[in-house]
């Protein structure tokens, strides 16, 4: 059972993610011949003062340009 685990900032539309989800869904099905059942995908969206780059989380980033 295939499993997908996607990280994302947030600030994307439902329509967007489940657009990524169908494409990430369908390319595990094609690539790796496995039942479109078996595949998982999970979402996690994170707010920018939760990811960080460099020790400087992306709101931080966003706030200085």
């Amino acid at each position: 059972m295939p499993i997908v685990d996607i990280s994302l900032l947030t600030g994307r539309t439902e329509p967007e993610l489940r657009e990524m989800i169908s494409a990430v869904h369908d390319a595990v099905v094609r690539s790796l011949g496995v039942p479109s059942e078996s595949v998982r995908v999970l979402v996690r969206e994170l707010p920018p003062t939760h990811w960080a780059v460099g020790g400087e989380t992306i709101a931080e980033r966003r706030a200085r340009s």
